[in-house]
């Protein structure tokens, strides 16, 4: 069955980075898109960034363009979400989802989620 597990996630202050893991198992990963989503407390689930299958292109949130670089090992069945000059919008759980969309709810698996807490 379809295996998401993320990690990476922590404590970062204004400024600082962070790189997310997500481990896939369980599904042809070559084949597929791959995506990020975050929940702010209190917020909706939000689209983050997205990787095509090859990794030879990728989409962003508008918020985190320049900051944040999505990438993905096949050989290796793990994708990445390296953040940089992080702030405090950027406080929430994140997920890593099986798929190509853009919108949250399209995506068919998703992982148990890893906290990043962005405070001085």
């Amino acid at each position: 069955q379809v295996a998401l597990v993320e990690s990476g996630g922590g404590l970062a202050q204004p400024g600082g980075s962070l790189r997310l893991s997500c481990a896939a198992s369980g599904f042809d990963f070559s084949r597929y898109g791959m995506g990020w989503a975050r929940q702010a407390p209190g917020k909706r689930l939000e689209w983050v960034s997205t990787i095509y299958a090859d990794g030879r292109g990728a989409k962003y949130l508008d918020s985190v363009k320049g900051r944040y670089t999505i990438s993905r090992d096949n050989a290796k069945k793990m994708v990445y979400l390296q953040m940089n000059s992080l702030n405090s919008e950027d406080t929430g759980l994140y997920y890593c989802a099986k798929g190509i969309y853009t919108i949250p709810g399209e995506y068919d698996y998703w992982g148990q989620g890893t906290q990043v807490t962005v405070s001085s």
